[in-house]
């Protein structure tokens, strides 16, 4: 359950499932928190990256590459969040945690 709670919207799955299991239950709120951020993310880079390609067309190319790149980065650190996660361990990210553990 707490690989299904870093992979986007199947968080809902441990969350509404798992009621008593407190680590399911504070990986899958970390995990849809996560999600959403990250859903927030993609729409300010892809109206940057429009903005960009509309003022100097060249720039697109670099843009999208740190876009790639980007989402790599976050592939990386759902894969992380899951080994801890199996492993008994908690990775905590600064903001998002603090909002996640407000719920």
């Amino acid at each position: 359950m707490i690989i299904l709670a870093y992979l986007g919207p199947l968080a809902l799955i441990p969350f509404l499932v798992e009621k008593d299991d407190a680590e399911v239950q504070w990986h899958s709120k970390h995990g849809l928190v996560l999600f959403a951020a990250e859903i927030v993310l993609w729409i300010f880079i892809t109206i940057g990256n429009l903005a960009v390609t509309a003022i100097f067309p060249p720039l697109g190319c670099i843009t999208l590459i740190l876009c790639l790149l980007l989402g790599l980065a976050l592939l990386a650190f759902h894969i992380l969040c899951m080994v801890k996660g199996n492993q008994g361990e908690r990775l905590k990210v600064p903001t998002l945690s603090d909002f996640a553990d407000k719920f």
